[in-house]
């Protein structure tokens, strides 16, 4: 599995990827006005991580890297349950440099245990655009005190 950062080249293959897994993986709402574009719109000013297996490109998560938000993580269908997501995760969680945090679509039972399973924990519910969400957080462990002695 290797992770990278975004590159134009990405954009057509991410975008269709995006689409197929609303798709997939939302099938509650009613995805007959998503468009291809719609990609674009949701990564604008956002830091994207692509994930490859094997020379495929399997996957990406978007965050906003200033406010330690995973605002996106998409998994083709046809990779999930082999790690692709976690690894993605990882290396998002890397990147923060305080509590993490998301909204994960309340309706979306996979999404919230596999979050839970990482260590995300729920924090509050609200309402969005596609429906009831959870907000989520990552607490980072605090960094230990520089010059404290240790027994």
């Amino acid at each position: 599995m290797h992770i990278r950062p975004f590159t134009e080249a990405d954009r057509p293959f991410l975008r269709t990827l995006f689409l197929t897994t609303r798709r997939h993986n939302w099938r509650w709402l009613d995805g007959d006005h998503w468009k291809l574009e719609d990609f674009d719109a949701v990564i604008l000013g956002e830091t994207v991580l692509v994930a490859e297996l094997d020379g495929h490109r399997v996957g990406f998560a978007g965050l906003l890297e200033n406010d330690n938000f995973l605002h996106s993580l998409y998994v083709d269908p046809a990779y999930q349950g082999r790690g692709v997501g976690s690894a993605l995760l990882e290396a998002v969680q890397a990147r923060f440099t305080s509590t993490g945090a998301l909204k994960c679509l309340q309706m979306n039972q996979a999404a919230q245990g596999f979050y839970l399973q990482h260590g995300w924990q729920m924090i509050a519910q609200g309402d969005g655009e596609q429906g009831k969400y959870i907000l989520m957080h990552y607490p980072l462990a605090p960094a230990p005190a520089s010059g404290s002695e240790t027994a």
